[in-house]
């Protein structure tokens, strides 16, 4: 009988990667979604088409990202509109859309009291797991995200970074179709911000489509497929990186005097022709300036989209989206 977690967990395995190769539809869907509170517009009238894949959310504090996480994970209602995910509506279907899914908000959802393997025990047990297979998959997990020497320890001697780990980890006990993830590596030092990377690539290889919010422009350069930017509750752009950066124009040239200080900025095409004709220029004009060629990057198309640059900090909840409530675990 011990066995018969193992079987559960199998099985929804193979159902899990089965149902992957074989959907094309969309994971994510809205149509004219809007949603307030107390009368104050937080997303207004959201169309958007989401495959497989790494997809990344980003936006200025209060822009509607966590309140729209919310929607698609079925913790709140929409107002107006139509949303899909997996082909589900989570106003008549959230019990099938949570057993396909796993959410990580924007906060460590761990219990400091008990240790890193207890965590993922009684997460496991929750699940339906019996208990040879619950302590089973969650040695896979603390092997998988580099924890297992620390898993006997109490979750309170944990850094940020293996707190974030063993929260993600968490998430996976079954393994998702999609997993969201609400600013996953904010407050992460960069060594930790770069190992989630990792564990999040090697997620979408294995087939589980990924939607983030962040603030952390490199980290959606760095892992997602197609980038959706959301402005004052409304969708301002789409695309990839490099579409992204495209809107912004072409390569330009920084003059910097002795200092390092930029004096002026050039615009070119990119080609040697055009690249050796304004160094010319500038070296006749001051020869002791220097150049050099910079292309644009996705702070500069946040920039361009939004009217300011992002700015990453600790405590990402503003108003008018604060007032949505923030998601931990959804349970399955």
């Amino acid at each position: 009988m011990q066995r018969a977690g193992f079987f559960v967990y199998a099985a929804h395995y193979v159902c899990h990667t089965q149902c992957m190769m074989y959907t094309e539809s969309p994971v994510l869907e809205l149509a004219g979604v809007s949603k307030g509170y107390g009368g104050e517009p937080v997303l207004r009238g959201l169309d958007l088409s989401l495959g497989r894949g790494v997809h990344a959310l980003l936006g200025p504090n209060g822009a509607g990202k966590t309140t729209l996480i919310n929607i698609l994970t079925t913790l709140v209602p929409h107002d107006s509109g139509t949303v899909r995910v997996l082909g589900l509506d989570p106003a008549t279907q959230a019990g099938r859309i949570r057993h396909r899914i796993s959410v990580t908000g924007q906060f460590a959802a761990v219990d400091e009291v008990l240790t890193g393997r207890e965590n993922l025990v009684l997460m496991g047990r929750l699940l339906g797991l019996r208990p040879a297979a619950a302590r089973a998959r969650a040695d896979e997990l603390l092997e998988r995200f580099e924890i297992a020497t620390a898993g006997g320890r109490r979750v309170a001697t944990y850094s940020g970074g293996m707190r974030r780990r063993l929260d993600l980890a968490i998430s996976l006990i079954w393994p998702p179709e999609v997993l969201f993830l609400d600013e996953p590596t904010t407050g992460l030092d960069t060594r930790s911000r770069i190992a989630l990377w990792d564990q999040i690539r090697t997620l979408a290889a294995e087939g589980t489509s990924v939607f983030l919010t962040t603030q952390y422009l490199e980290e959606a350069d760095q892992l997602a497929e197609q980038i959706t930017v959301l402005d004052g509750g409304r969708i301002v752009a789409q695309g990839s990186a490099g579409h992204l950066k495209s809107l912004v124009g072409g390569a330009f040239l920084r003059v910097l005097d002795g200092s390092g200080t930029v004096v002026q900025e050039v615009a070119t095409d990119g080609s040697a022709a055009d690249l050796a004709r304004v160094s010319a220029e500038v070296a006749a004009t001051a020869p002791g300036l220097r150049v050099e060629l910079r292309q644009p990057t996705l702070d500069d198309a946040f920039l361009h989209l939004t009217g300011h640059r992002a700015h990453p900090t600790e405590d990402s909840a503003d108003r008018p989206d604060d007032n949505a409530p923030h998601g931990l675990e959804v349970a399955r």
